[in-house]
């Protein structure tokens, strides 16, 4: 069976990756295990997860704008720093151009809470970019030991006065689907039954549809190199 992925021009067949075997994802440049989605003649691989990333999310980060899933960085330099964890990427993000507010697609489906082995307590995520008040600003990760950058995201328990940790050290799970949006605006594709949950090319005449703002629709239309196509700013298919 073979899959569609906006950001390739060849459909994908499912694989399952072997032992000793290494696919770097080019969703998130991270290497893959388990299933992939492939395009064998290019070398183009994804994670499961990444092929599966819906293309629109309401993230309460950025709760003003959609963010969109853009296949590569929108800059000049190639590469953006994502706003969550603070290390660049040259992949897959979740992106608001009108904003300049980048996510990797794992940082965006961080889990809202996280146990571990570390600490006793339940840690919470905190979006706010700024540490809690009870926080002092020369925080240290109590994972790491390196310095906690007050501009990022970071897990926090809400029991012990201090303790914060790095969201990539506290955890590598992802919880997707926690901000895909209604079926009114976005909804993410459906596996059909018994398969496993993938973006099957769609059938001719299929379309999905979102409405977005004219600023969030000229800013997409900027990101995809067809700033002067006439087409309606008020959605996009």
């Amino acid at each position: 069976m073979e899959y569609k992925h906006f950001s390739h021009e060849h459909n994908l067949s499912m694989y399952q990756v072997q032992p000793g075997q290494q696919f770097r994802c080019s969703g998130c440049d991270k290497f893959c295990d388990r299933t992939i989605y492939a395009c064998w003649q290019c070398k183009f691989y994804l994670h499961e997860h990444c092929g599966n990333a819906t293309r629109y999310i309401r993230h309460p980060f950025h709760a003003p704008h959609h963010l969109i899933l853009c296949p590569y960085p929108t800059y000049p330099s190639n590469c953006f720093l994502c706003n969550a964890c603070g290390t660049t990427g040259t992949r897959f993000s979740y992106c608001c151009a009108l904003c300049e507010v980048d996510l990797h697609v794992n940082c965006a489906f961080l889990p809202p809470k996280v146990s571990h082995k570390a600490h006793p307590h339940e840690l919470i995520l905190n979006l706010s970019n700024q540490t809690s008040d009870h926080n002092s600003v020369n925080q240290m990760c109590k994972i790491c030991r390196k310095s906690l950058d007050s501009k990022h995201w970071s897990y926090e328990c809400a029991i012990c006065v201090n303790y914060g940790v790095h969201t990539l050290c506290a955890t590598s799970e992802m919880k997707m689907g926690l901000y895909q949006m209604d079926d009114g605006e976005c909804s993410a594709p459906k596996a059909q039954q018994g398969a496993p949950m993938a973006q099957q090319a769609p059938s001719e005449g299929q379309v999905q549809q979102v409405e977005l703002t004219p600023e969030e629709a000229l800013a997409l239309l900027h990101i995809m190199g067809l700033s002067n196509a006439n087409v309606n700013a008020a959605s996009y298919v």
